[in-house]
């Protein structure tokens, strides 16, 4: 992308000021919880994920700031981890007709391995069935199975990746002569556009790109959080943080979003320590806070939080997270979202 298209580069904040979705998760130097899903590990028996979409209902009753939908086309047995079982398109659907005010997010979209039509086309859709509450993440890709299985070349994804986010936010421009894909002036247009002017679209990771490309081009930005059983991990997240944010074009806000997959136990004095090589995170509810009022002062603005590898069950943990950590790290107030009777 060149520095004459602005409108196709990342957009400030108050790009997104009626944007239901983002207004619910994102605030200058405030943090807010999502919860990412699946709530339980899948290991081969669907029946485990029974019972989910009336939790999704709990999570938006009580307040959260969003729920998370990973997108994972095919289950690779070297990962261990099927990840998101559902389509995050077909399943964000279903959940915007079960809930009214949480945002409905993707983490992460893989752009290269689709195409942006059919991207632009799925995305505007949930958007407006959901009244406006749709906020995209979106990744290259780091399963590399996937893009020989979709006749693609996996070390082509950083080229592929920068040109589909072009091409996605073009074919959601209105058809009045601004629009730069191929087929405008001639009528041909997307349908339905989204509820407001843009969808956000938050890059994951580096997705091959350099860090002034996803300051430039990125409506916000989601990263691992480096560890998170010490207090050295916040602090060297926080200068990624610094420094990607040194180099956003118009010194405006963009969110930054972590996650972490935790085995919250019933112990609140638990002390934090790492599992899975640091994949995974033990900890009890005090020591779960003092993270994330670590990343609050690093300059995160919204934690995703995984419960599948919890011992305990996810309705109980989901329950003490909305009683004791919630209110410490409350969503946003904004405009509501605008249902419709579709």
């Amino acid at each position: 992308m060149n520095e004459s298209q602005p409108a196709l580069a990342g957009a400030s904040e108050s790009a997104f000021a009626g944007n239901a979705g983002y207004q619910r998760m994102f605030r200058p130097d405030k943090l807010s919880l999502g919860v990412f899903l699946p709530l339980r590990f899948y290991n081969g028996d669907m029946r485990v994920l029974e019972g989910q979409s009336k939790l999704v209902e709990y999570i938006d009753q009580q307040g959260f700031a969003a729920v998370w939908a990973r997108d994972v086309p095919l289950f690779d047995p070297l990962f261990g981890d099927a990840g998101q079982v559902f389509d995050p398109f077909s399943y964000l659907a279903f959940l915007a007709a079960r809930t009214q005010q949480v945002a409905l997010a993707t983490g992460s979209v893989v752009f290269p391995l689709r195409h942006p039509i059919e991207l632009a086309k799925s995305a505007a859709s949930i958007d407006q069935l959901s009244g406006g509450r749709l906020v995209m993440g979106i990744a290259s890709g780091d399963r590399p199975v996937e893009f020989p299985a979709y006749g693609l070349d996996h070390d082509a994804r950083g080229e592929r990746f920068a040109e589909t986010v072009v091409a996605f936010r073009q074919w959601l421009q209105p058809d009045d002569g601004s629009a730069l894909h191929p087929w405008a002036g001639q009528g041909i247009q997307l349908l339905p556009a989204p509820v407001n002017a843009r969808i956000p679209l938050m890059v994951t990771g580096g997705a091959r790109q350099s860090l002034e490309w996803v300051a430039r081009n990125a409506d916000g930005w989601l990263t691992y959080p480096d560890v998170t059983h010490d207090r050295a991990g916040p602090l060297r997240l926080a200068e990624k943080i610094r420094a990607w944010r040194r180099l956003i074009p118009d010194d405006g806000f963009r969110p930054h979003m972590t996650n972490e997959w935790l085995d919250l136990v019933d112990d609140p004095d638990h002390p934090r320590v790492p599992l899975q090589g640091g994949y995974q995170l033990r900890t009890g509810r005090k020591g779960l806070i003092e993270l994330l009022e670590a990343w609050q002062q690093a300059g995160v603005n919204h934690a995703a939080l995984g419960v599948q590898f919890s011992q305990r069950p996810a309705g109980e943990v989901l329950q003490e997270l909305a009683e004791d950590v919630l209110p410490l790290f409350p969503s946003h107030t904004g405009p509501v979202a605008a249902h419709q009777r579709w």
